[in-house]
């Protein structure tokens, strides 16, 4: 078995010792930023289902799918209220469940 020194176990490759991230010449970190919730930033306290035009294109993928907090940003307690909505203007025919090219086929 083989053992690790201090030095070693440290930093993995970089030699900076600034972990994954590597600073640019500006001084900006590299890693991507945190995404903020949208509806916490406008101080939503429901989300509508009749307000449809808000869903259609941040929300909703190109294929009819709702997109994922990892991608959008939401909050936890915001995505709950967000994919009922959009599940409940898919049932009042107010959004499609599937994305017009692929109705065609």
């Amino acid at each position: 078995m083989q053992r690790r020194t201090e030095s070693g176990s440290a930093s993995h490759g970089g030699g900076t010792g600034s972990g994954s991230r590597q600073r640019r010449e500006g001084g900006r970190d590299r890693g991507s930023r945190r995404k903020i919730c949208q509806f916490c930033h406008d101080h939503v306290r429901e989300i509508d289902y009749k307000d449809s035009n808000r869903f259609m294109r941040k929300y909703i993928s190109d294929r009819g799918k709702i997109e994922p907090r990892r991608k959008t940003g939401t909050c936890a307690k915001h995505q709950r209220g967000l994919s009922s909505a959009i599940k409940q203007a898919r049932f009042m025919a107010l959004l499609p469940y599937t994305a017009e090219h692929i109705r065609g086929m």
